[in-house]
Protein backbone atom coordinates (compact mmCIF):
# COMPACT_ATOMS: atom_id res chain seq x y z
CA UNK A 1 0.00 0.00 0.00
CA UNK A 2 1.31 3.79 -0.83
CA UNK A 3 1.34 6.24 1.98
CA UNK A 4 2.08 9.37 2.88
CA UNK A 5 1.56 11.97 5.91
CA UNK A 6 1.17 15.47 6.27
CA UNK A 7 2.34 15.63 2.66
CA UNK A 8 -0.10 18.95 1.82
CA UNK A 9 0.65 22.69 2.47
CA UNK A 10 -2.14 24.87 2.66
CA UNK A 11 -2.07 27.34 -0.27
CA UNK A 12 -0.66 30.57 2.26
CA UNK A 13 2.54 28.53 3.00
CA UNK A 14 2.76 27.12 -0.66
CA UNK A 15 3.25 31.24 -1.77
CA UNK A 16 5.77 31.84 1.06
CA UNK A 17 7.79 29.09 -0.28
CA UNK A 18 7.36 30.46 -3.30
CA UNK A 19 8.63 34.05 -2.71
CA UNK A 20 11.17 32.63 -0.96
CA UNK A 21 12.72 30.64 -3.53
CA UNK A 22 12.44 32.92 -6.04
CA UNK A 23 13.81 35.46 -3.66
CA UNK A 24 16.52 32.97 -2.66
CA UNK A 25 17.37 31.87 -6.89
CA UNK A 26 17.69 35.87 -7.70
CA UNK A 27 20.58 36.36 -5.15
CA UNK A 28 22.24 33.37 -6.69
CA UNK A 29 21.80 34.31 -9.93
CA UNK A 30 22.76 38.00 -9.38
CA UNK A 31 26.45 37.12 -8.58
CA UNK A 32 26.74 34.90 -11.76
CA UNK A 33 29.65 35.67 -14.14
CA UNK A 34 29.02 36.18 -17.58
CA UNK A 35 30.14 32.77 -18.67
CA UNK A 36 28.63 30.65 -15.99
CA UNK A 37 25.09 32.72 -17.58
CA UNK A 38 25.92 30.99 -20.74
CA UNK A 39 26.59 27.33 -18.48
CA UNK A 40 24.36 24.01 -20.26
CA UNK A 41 22.35 22.88 -18.27
CA UNK A 42 20.44 19.31 -18.46
CA UNK A 43 17.47 20.54 -19.42
CA UNK A 44 17.78 20.20 -23.41
CA UNK A 45 19.58 22.54 -24.86
CA UNK A 46 18.38 25.32 -22.35
CA UNK A 47 21.32 27.53 -20.89
CA UNK A 48 21.33 29.00 -17.48
CA UNK A 49 19.87 31.92 -18.50
CA UNK A 50 17.32 30.22 -20.48
CA UNK A 51 16.25 28.51 -17.80
CA UNK A 52 16.29 31.38 -15.14
CA UNK A 53 14.27 33.16 -17.84
CA UNK A 54 11.39 30.26 -17.52
CA UNK A 55 11.20 31.14 -14.03
CA UNK A 56 9.87 34.46 -14.98
CA UNK A 57 7.22 33.92 -17.73
CA UNK A 58 4.33 31.95 -15.64
CA UNK A 59 3.63 35.46 -13.24
CA UNK A 60 4.62 37.66 -16.19
CA UNK A 61 2.66 36.75 -19.19
CA UNK A 62 -1.09 37.71 -19.52
CA UNK A 63 -3.65 34.87 -21.38
CA UNK A 64 -3.09 36.41 -24.12
CA UNK A 65 0.90 36.08 -24.43
CA UNK A 66 0.10 33.14 -23.54
CA UNK A 67 -2.19 32.14 -26.82
CA UNK A 68 0.31 34.66 -28.97
CA UNK A 69 3.05 32.20 -27.55
CA UNK A 70 0.98 28.82 -28.28
CA UNK A 71 0.14 30.17 -31.96
CA UNK A 72 3.84 30.93 -32.33
CA UNK A 73 4.36 27.35 -31.21
CA UNK A 74 1.40 25.57 -33.42
CA UNK A 75 -0.15 24.48 -30.87
CA UNK A 76 2.45 22.85 -29.44
CA UNK A 77 2.69 22.88 -25.69
CA UNK A 78 5.84 22.18 -25.31
CA UNK A 79 7.56 23.92 -28.08
CA UNK A 80 5.75 26.79 -26.65
CA UNK A 81 7.52 26.34 -23.26
CA UNK A 82 11.09 25.58 -24.75
CA UNK A 83 10.72 28.43 -27.62
CA UNK A 84 9.47 31.67 -25.03
CA UNK A 85 12.05 30.56 -22.60
CA UNK A 86 14.74 31.05 -24.80
CA UNK A 87 13.20 33.79 -26.34
CA UNK A 88 13.38 35.69 -23.02
CA UNK A 89 17.30 34.08 -22.10
CA UNK A 90 18.20 36.27 -24.90
CA UNK A 91 17.41 39.35 -22.45
CA UNK A 92 20.31 41.25 -20.84
CA UNK A 93 20.84 38.92 -17.50
CA UNK A 94 20.02 42.11 -14.85
CA UNK A 95 16.77 41.86 -16.67
CA UNK A 96 16.18 38.46 -16.16
CA UNK A 97 16.93 39.04 -12.76
CA UNK A 98 14.82 41.80 -11.98
CA UNK A 99 11.81 40.08 -13.80
CA UNK A 100 12.20 37.36 -11.16
CA UNK A 101 12.55 39.82 -8.44
CA UNK A 102 9.53 42.04 -9.93
CA UNK A 103 7.43 38.43 -9.26
CA UNK A 104 8.03 38.03 -5.57
CA UNK A 105 4.36 38.35 -4.04
CA UNK A 106 2.76 37.76 -7.63
CA UNK A 107 -0.08 35.41 -7.42
CA UNK A 108 -0.30 35.01 -10.87
CA UNK A 109 -0.45 31.47 -12.19
CA UNK A 110 -0.57 29.86 -15.88
CA UNK A 111 -3.62 28.28 -17.24
CA UNK A 112 -4.66 25.11 -15.62
CA UNK A 113 -1.87 25.13 -13.00
CA UNK A 114 -2.12 25.47 -8.86
CA UNK A 115 0.35 27.12 -6.45
CA UNK A 116 2.08 23.65 -6.40
CA UNK A 117 3.28 23.94 -10.34
CA UNK A 118 5.30 27.23 -9.92
CA UNK A 119 6.69 25.21 -6.67
CA UNK A 120 7.56 22.33 -8.64
CA UNK A 121 9.50 24.48 -10.67
CA UNK A 122 11.20 26.88 -8.87
CA UNK A 123 12.67 23.68 -6.68
CA UNK A 124 13.55 21.55 -9.70
CA UNK A 125 14.85 24.31 -11.90
CA UNK A 126 16.61 25.78 -9.52
CA UNK A 127 18.75 22.66 -8.98
CA UNK A 128 19.23 22.32 -12.84
CA UNK A 129 20.77 25.70 -12.26
CA UNK A 130 22.85 24.78 -8.77
CA UNK A 131 23.74 21.57 -10.44
CA UNK A 132 25.03 23.07 -13.74
CA UNK A 133 27.07 25.66 -11.72
CA UNK A 134 28.60 23.16 -9.31
CA UNK A 135 26.90 25.24 -6.73
CA UNK A 136 24.69 23.62 -3.78
CA UNK A 137 21.48 24.84 -3.42
CA UNK A 138 18.89 23.10 -0.31
CA UNK A 139 15.58 22.37 -0.70
CA UNK A 140 12.83 23.12 2.07
CA UNK A 141 12.17 19.08 2.79
CA UNK A 142 8.39 20.14 3.40
CA UNK A 143 8.04 21.98 0.27
CA UNK A 144 10.10 18.91 -1.80
CA UNK A 145 7.65 16.76 -0.20
CA UNK A 146 4.42 18.46 -1.31
CA UNK A 147 5.76 19.06 -4.86
CA UNK A 148 6.64 15.33 -5.10
CA UNK A 149 3.19 14.35 -4.01
CA UNK A 150 2.15 16.74 -5.97
CA UNK A 151 4.46 15.16 -8.99
CA UNK A 152 3.29 11.23 -8.09
CA UNK A 153 -0.72 12.26 -7.84
CA UNK A 154 -0.46 14.53 -11.04
CA UNK A 155 -3.30 14.10 -14.20
CA UNK A 156 -3.74 17.41 -15.27
CA UNK A 157 -1.59 18.52 -16.43
CA UNK A 158 -0.28 15.75 -17.51
CA UNK A 159 2.73 14.57 -15.88
CA UNK A 160 5.53 14.65 -18.80
CA UNK A 161 7.74 12.10 -16.19
CA UNK A 162 7.01 8.02 -16.14
CA UNK A 163 6.86 7.22 -12.08
CA UNK A 164 9.50 4.65 -11.41
CA UNK A 165 8.12 1.44 -10.33
CA UNK A 166 9.03 0.97 -7.17
CA UNK A 167 7.98 1.97 -3.45
CA UNK A 168 9.90 5.26 -2.51
CA UNK A 169 10.72 6.27 1.01
CA UNK A 170 11.83 9.32 2.14
CA UNK A 171 14.74 9.44 5.11
CA UNK A 172 14.40 13.16 6.40
CA UNK A 173 10.92 13.33 6.46
CA UNK A 174 7.24 11.75 6.43
CA UNK A 175 6.84 10.35 3.02
CA UNK A 176 6.05 6.91 1.05
CA UNK A 177 4.75 6.22 -2.27
CA UNK A 178 4.47 3.66 -4.84
CA UNK A 179 5.17 -0.43 -4.34
CA UNK A 180 7.85 -2.79 -5.95
CA UNK A 181 11.60 -2.84 -4.78
CA UNK A 182 12.66 0.10 -2.33
CA UNK A 183 14.14 3.34 -3.70
CA UNK A 184 15.19 5.52 -0.70
CA UNK A 185 16.70 8.91 -0.09
CA UNK A 186 16.44 12.65 1.14
CA UNK A 187 12.96 13.79 -0.44
CA UNK A 188 14.76 16.44 -2.31
CA UNK A 189 16.31 13.37 -4.38
CA UNK A 190 13.37 11.34 -4.73
CA UNK A 191 11.29 14.70 -6.17
CA UNK A 192 14.27 15.00 -8.66
CA UNK A 193 13.99 11.56 -9.48
CA UNK A 194 10.73 11.39 -10.04
CA UNK A 195 11.30 14.74 -12.41
CA UNK A 196 12.91 12.85 -15.14
CA UNK A 197 16.43 13.96 -13.35
CA UNK A 198 17.69 10.04 -12.13
CA UNK A 199 21.76 11.05 -12.78
CA UNK A 200 21.42 14.28 -10.43
CA UNK A 201 19.43 12.07 -8.04
CA UNK A 202 21.31 8.35 -7.96
CA UNK A 203 24.39 9.23 -6.02
CA UNK A 204 22.47 10.21 -3.16
CA UNK A 205 19.84 7.68 -3.17
CA UNK A 206 19.84 3.49 -1.85
CA UNK A 207 17.69 0.47 -2.98
CA UNK A 208 16.53 0.18 -6.62
CA UNK A 209 17.43 3.07 -8.28
CA UNK A 210 16.82 3.22 -12.05
CA UNK A 211 20.61 3.14 -13.97
CA UNK A 212 21.81 6.02 -15.79
CA UNK A 213 22.77 6.42 -19.04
Amino acid sequence: MSAVSDAALDTDELWQIVDGERAGLADLLEGLSPAEWETPTRCGDWRVRDVAAHLTLAARFSYGEVVREMLRARGDWNRMIHDSAVREGERPVGEIVGNLRSIIGSRRLAPTTSPREPLIDLLVHGQDIALALGRSREMPPAAARDSADRVWTMRFPPRPWPLPKARLVATDIAWTRGEGDEISGPISALLLLLTGRTEAAAPRLEGAVPKTV
